[in-house]
């Protein structure tokens, strides 16, 4: 059976990568989203397990100490981390999983594993992007400020990935994140790393 294909989500904070991952999700059963850890605080509706897995600082510390998370990154004053354990098998035993992680994150990931296929989504314009953070009703205007000042940072680094999704048109970007998934099993990195008896097999002379 062949290994599962690996793919990395970012966008900044507002941008719709959690609703479109949830879109997507919801229309492809062979595909599932990595739950991460994190120090943040639990919100209303938010369970435990399944949005993430709440833990202590300390134990989050312990956690990273011991070689726990394939990757782990410090976002708003928060920790988060994946388990390096359960991407491995569930990649091995043949599913494809998402990972909705920071540029940090995915600096990390991609020196584990070079095949894998990352995504970036970006917002139509600054002034939508804004709307929609404050349209959530989570925030201060002081976070919204913070968090747009973290997006243009988050941004900067858009061509470190394989692949630019704009998020304007909800339906539409979800459309090109399913036909994004899809092409970017046949990436050829990963086709290299897939198929590497074959491919010298196929170059040798004998």
């Amino acid at each position: 059976m062949s290994d599962g294909t690996l793919f990395i989500i970012s966008a900044p904070s507002g941008a719709g990568k959690t609703s479109m991952i949830q879109a997507l999700l919801a229309n492809n059963t062979n595909i599932q989203l990595s739950v991460s850890h994190t120090t943040r605080p639990q919100r209303d509706g938010e369970i435990d397990g399944q949005h993430y897995h709440f833990i202590s600082h300390d134990h989050f510390i312990n956690m990273q100490t011991n070689g726990v998370f394939l990757e782990s990154a410090d976002v708003f004053g928060n920790h988060y981390g994946t388990s390096g354990d359960w991407v491995k098998t569930k990649l091995s035993q043949g599913l494809d999983i998402i990972l909705e992680i920071d540029w940090q994150g995915a600096r990390q990931v991609r020196d584990t594993f070079p095949a894998s296929v990352s995504i970036f989504i970006l917002p139509p314009s600054n002034q939508t992007l804004k709307e929609r953070l404050t349209n959530r009703g989570q925030d201060s205007e002081d976070v919204i400020n913070s968090r747009m000042s973290a997006a243009t940072r988050e941004i900067s680094h858009y061509n470190e990935y394989n692949y630019l999704i704009i998020n304007d048109e909800f339906e539409t970007a979800v459309s090109h994140l399913e036909k994004t998934i899809r092409a970017g099993r046949f990436n050829t990195n990963r086709q290299m790393h897939q198929h590497q008896p074959l491919l010298a097999s196929l170059l040798s002379n004998t």
